[in-house]
C-alpha cells in the first residue's frame, strides 16, 4: 500500500485519538506529527502514538473493534492499526528510550493539533527517541537533520545532548549539525 499524503494521516490521527480517548487509554502524539504540530515540516510517514505497556492490548483491541486492519508485528515494541485511508498509526510501548510510563504521560504537553486537544511529545522526547533509533542496520540521519534546521531554536539541545551520550550514532549526529552551524559547539 503506497503512503498515505498527510491529510490522510491527520484524518488517521484524528480517528485514532478518538479511539484512544473513548477507550480511557492514555496516550501521547510522538514522532513526526508531534515536531509538525511545533512547527516542524509535515511527514507522510505514519502517526506515532506512545502507549504503556500494560495498556497495548486494550488499545489494538479497540482498534479492531472500530475494523482497523491491525498487526502485532514480532519486533516486541510496538503494534500497527491501518485506516480505512491508508493511514498507518504505530502503537509504541517500547521505545529505544525506553518503556512509556505514568511520568513520561503526565509530563506530556497538551496541544491543540488539528481541533484535537492532545498530549504530545516534547521537541526533545522526539529528537532524543529518533537519535537513540538510529541503528547500523538504518544509520539514516536524513529526518533528524530536516527537524534540527526547522526546529534548532525550540529545542534544549543539552538536554538532548545528555540523554542520547551513550549512542555513537547521536554523538556522529551533534558532531554533524555542529560542522553545519546549526546546534553550538560545546566548550571541551
Amino acid at each position: 500500500m503506497p503512503e498515505a499524503t498527510f491529510e490522510e494521516l491527520i484524518e488517521a490521527m484524528k480517528a485514532g485519538a478518538g479511539i484512544l480517548q473513548e477507550s480511557g487509554i492514555p496516550f501521547i502524539l510522538g514522532g513526526g506529527l508531534a515536531a509538525w504540530a511545533r512547527g516542524g515540516p509535515k511527514t507522510e510517514h505514519d502517526v506515532d502514538f506512545l502507549i504503556k505497556l500494560e495498556d497495548a492490548d486494550a488499545a489494538l483491541d479497540a482498534f479492531e473493534r472500530e475494523g482497523w486492519k491491525t498487526e502485532r508485528p514480532p519486533e516486541g515494541w510496538l503494534y500497527k492499526a491501518w485506516h480505512e485511508n491508508g493511514g498507518l498509526i504505530d502503537l509504541i510501548f517500547n521505545p529505544s528510550g525506553g518503556p512509556i510510563t505514568d511520568e513520561i504521560v503526565e509530563r506530556a504537553p497538551v496541544l491543540e493539533v488539528m481541533a484535537l486537544r492532545i498530549p504530545v511529545f516534547s521537541l526533545e522526547e522526539v529528537m532524543t527517541s529518533k537519535l537513540l533509533a538510529i541503528t547500523e542496520q538504518e544509520p539514516e540521519f536524513g529526518s533528524v537533520l530536516e527537524l534540527a534546521r526547522a526546529l534548532r531554536e525550540q529545542i534544549d539541545w543539552e538536554n538532548v545532548r545528555q540523554r542520547t551520550e551513550a549512542s555513537p550514532f547521536a554523538r556522529a549526529f551533534f558532531t554533524l549539525v555542529e560542522g553545519l552551524g546549526i546546534v553550538e559547539r560545546v566548550a571541551a
